[in-house]
């Protein structure tokens, strides 16, 4: 990121638009966990650790909102998500990080491959666990026998967004076509190489008016 904005990892300040960028399962970075974490997988009862850490993060700003976005979209498949909800662990056992090797709830298409939510609590940002859980996450898609996959953004997610596009991920071209001035956004804030051909906005055209 160009250092001319004080921006945090989840920024609402930013104007939203929704990104949708995309990559194949041939070749996954490897990325170790630092010493002291651990990885473990979703088991009954973690609901409320998945909510902690996504409210944590700046997604939600109430528990509810929280629970409202489980109930859509990972309850009704709730059998799934020991194999694919993965969950950062401290060596103390505490819970820090989330993310999950889901599918297109939208549709009910198990075969359309998504990397959904991914969190750190906000304690533990900074402390090198992306990297390291999205490689995690894209080897168990891979397991589950995805060959390609989408991961849904956001503008104001501008670090996770820069993150995707260092795996390699990229514009959706649907998606860059309907949401043209939020790739353009994303641009300035991550002057992101695989960027270079989308023109950047103007300062102007960042922010949410005050």
């Amino acid at each position: 990121m160009r250092n001319e904005f004080h921006l945090s990892p989840m920024d609402h300040s930013i104007r939203f638009y929704p990104l949708l960028l995309e990559r194949t399962l041939d070749f996954i970075p490897v990325f170790p966990l630092p010493e002291g974490y651990r990885f473990s997988f979703y088991a009954p009862g973690d609901e409320a650790e998945w909510i902690r850490i996504e409210q944590s993060a700046g997604e939600f700003s109430a528990i509810e909102e929280g629970m409202q976005a489980w109930n859509s979209y990972f309850a009704p498949w709730k059998e799934l998500l020991p194999k694919r909800m993965v969950f950062i662990e401290t060596a103390e056992g505490r819970k820090c990080a989330v993310g999950s090797a889901w599918f297109n709830t939208h549709t009910g298409d198990l075969s359309d491959g998504r990397m959904h939510w991914i969190a750190i609590e906000k304690e533990s940002q900074g402390a090198h666990l992306a990297k390291p859980l999205i490689a995690k996450i894209l080897q168990v898609m891979k397991e589950n026998g995805y060959e390609k996959i989408q991961v849904s953004t956001k503008t104001n997610a501008w670090l996770a967004s820069r993150i995707y596009l260092d795996f390699g991920f990229v514009p959706e071209k649907e998606n860059l076509r309907k949401e043209k001035d939020g790739w353009k956004i994303l641009r300035r804030l991550t002057d992101h190489p695989s960027l270079a051909g989308i023109e950047p906005a103007e300062e102007d055209e960042l922010f949410i008016e005050s």
